[in-house]
This record gives C-alpha cells, sequence and structure tokens, in this order.
C-alpha cells in the first residue's frame, strides 16, 4: 500500500506526497487554477524534477485512464473491487441478453435494482454516468457499482 501525505501550500493549493510500494516518490501539486504538476524525486541526486504539468481537463483523462475506465487489463476482466458494502464490477453485453438495445431508463435501471451504472465503455468511446436515455448495445463493457445483492440484480434484468 503507498503511502499519501496531504499538505496545503497557501495561495497556490494543494500538495500530495506519494510513495508506491515499489519505493518510487512522487509529488503532485493541484494548483487552485485546475493545474496540476507531477513531480518524481530522484533519491540519487536528492533532487524533484518537474515530470509534466496538465490542465484539469487532462488531469481528468488521466485518471480515467489510470482508474481503468477506458482499458480493463485482461487480467482483470472480472475483478470485484470491495469497498465495505460497495462493489464495482464491469460486466460485457452480449447479443443474446434480454437488456440489448433497450435504454437504461426503458429498463429501470435504479428504480428496479438500486444498482447505477457509472460508465460505458465501447470501442474508443466511454461514457462516464450514461443517462436514462443511454441504450445499451451488445458489445458494451458497463461498469456497475452498488451492494452485492444489487448488481445481481442488474445482471438478472440484463440477462
Amino acid at each position: 500500500m503507498s503511502i499519501v501525505r496531504e499538505s496545503d501550500l497557501i495561495g497556490i493549493g494543494k500538495k500530495y506526497q506519494i510513495e508506491t510500494e515499489a519505493g518510487d516518490q512522487m509529488v503532485v501539486v493541484i494548483h487552485d487554477d485546475g493545474r496540476r504538476e507531477l513531480y518524481r524525486h530522484d533519491d540519487e541526486e536528492s533532487e524533484t524534477h518537474c515530470v509534466m504539468t496538465l490542465s484539469d481537463e487532462e488531469s481528468r483523462q488521466v485518471a480515467g485512464i489510470l482508474g481503468g475506465l477506458s482499458y480493463k487489463p485482461k487480467a482483470l476482466e472480472t475483478i470485484e473491487v470491495a469497498l465495505d458494502d460497495l462493489r464495482i464490477e464491469w460486466y460485457k453485453v452480449e447479443k443474446s441478453n434480454d437488456g440489448v438495445n433497450k435504454s437504461i431508463g426503458e429498463l429501470g435501471v435504479r428504480q428496479h435494482t438500486g444498482a447505477s451504472i457509472i460508465a460505458a465503455i465501447r470501442e474508443d468511446e466511454t461514457i462516464i454516468n450514461p443517462g436514462p436515455d443511454y441504450v445499451i448495445v451488445p458489445g458494451t463493457t458497463l461498469v456497475v457499482a452498488g451492494k452485492q445483492k444489487n448488481i445481481k440484480l442488474l445482471k438478472e434484468i440484463l440477462l
């Protein structure tokens, strides 16, 4: 598990110092104007070097990439992430599923299951928090969140 230290930078924003399990040391500075700067600490030189500066939009894109919203390694296709009672699962929609070619609203996903579809991934397109008008088509990977029993109900609706 990594170690994260947070500190305020008066008039600038926040600073996060991160030491990873691999022993790497990184600093992320989030400026009040939305810019993010990433720094790497080199033990050999005892210096910290700016690796890159990102805009707010670029930072959110990178966060989605790192968080696995646009690509999930093959080894993680069936992973379930448990946070207390909250679970996040990936579910690939097949042609034979009953929920195919129906909208989230038409299926009544939240009302009938209590689970939420937090992202829909298809080819090169990722839709974060798709609305009730979003139509579920074959080949789409849905990222769903909820309690285990709620996700089970959602899968029953989609099957």
